[in-house]
């Protein structure tokens, strides 16, 4: 396959760290900053063999492996979508660190194994069917509502591929926060760490990040808030962090 094979509408974006590349689709769903910020707030160890939860194109385990993850699993539901990462990933010569499996998040038993992962990280649809517009494109519309796979699926897939103390990382909307808290312990992955994501100073929070570890105590870290933007319009100085981070600068 010629990993830089472009059907169209497709395009190719620059991500921007260490020369990763992704390939997408203009007309549907395109990854965001919430990849971004989930791929590094997410705990990493670099001997961690970790799977990606609705991989889409494959953005989130691309990133993870500029934080050191040499083994990851994207799961994607989508045929168009997982092939599209199939794509990427070769385009970043990356076959040996990452796989795509083109799945069903809620029938992993028997096709990963049990408890095998030292880290899951997930950027699931947010909104539940009937909360918000609804797009008429399946591709859009699975990937922004729980026609597919609902939080308590996610979660659920979660636990099942999660070793004992290993760690769950998901990025989705503060006004679940409750529901999001309360699944995740009821599912044995206690949730550890906690940040509120800010477009700015001015605004309310539009992204909630949480990581849990499965097996542990409760005791929940808050960490201070995330903002993107200054009051000018620019990035803040610790989005630039972020990615002076990613870059290992």
């Amino acid at each position: 396959m010629n990993a830089e094979r472009l059907y169209p509408g497709e395009r190719i974006d620059d991500l921007q760290i260490n020369n990763l590349k992704v390939i997408q689709h203009r007309e549907e769903f395109c990854f965001s900053l919430d990849a971004v910020l989930l791929a590094h707030f997410a705990t990493v160890r670099p001997d961690d063999r970790a799977v990606d939860l609705g991989t889409g194109t494959g953005v989130i385990a691309l990133l993870l492996t500029a934080r050191g993850i040499n083994s990851i699993t994207g799961v994607e539901l989508n045929g168009l979508m997982a092939d599209r990462a199939v794509r990427s990933v070769q385009l970043n010569r990356l076959e040996e660190k990452i796989s795509i499996l083109q799945a069903d998040l809620r029938t992993l038993k028997g096709v990963l194994p049990a408890g095998g992962y030292g880290l899951v990280v997930s950027n699931p649809p947010y909104r539940p069917v009937g909360g918000g517009y609804l797009n008429p494109r399946d591709s859009m519309a699975m990937a922004r509502h729980e026609i597919t796979a609902t939080l308590m699926d996610v979660i659920l897939a979660a636990r099942y591929l999660v070793k004992y103390r290993g760690r769950f990382a998901m990025v989705h909307l503060p006004e679940r926060m409750p529901e999001i808290l309360k699944v995740m312990s009821d599912a044995g992955i206690e949730p550890k760490r906690l940040q509120l994501v800010y477009p700015s100073c001015r605004k309310s929070p539009n992204m909630l990040l949480v990581e849990g570890i499965r097996g542990a105590r409760p005791g929940l870290k808050v960490l201070p808030p995330f903002i993107v933007y200054r009051d000018d319009g620019g990035y803040s100085e610790e989005f630039l962090t972020y990615y002076s981070a990613m870059l290992g600068r």
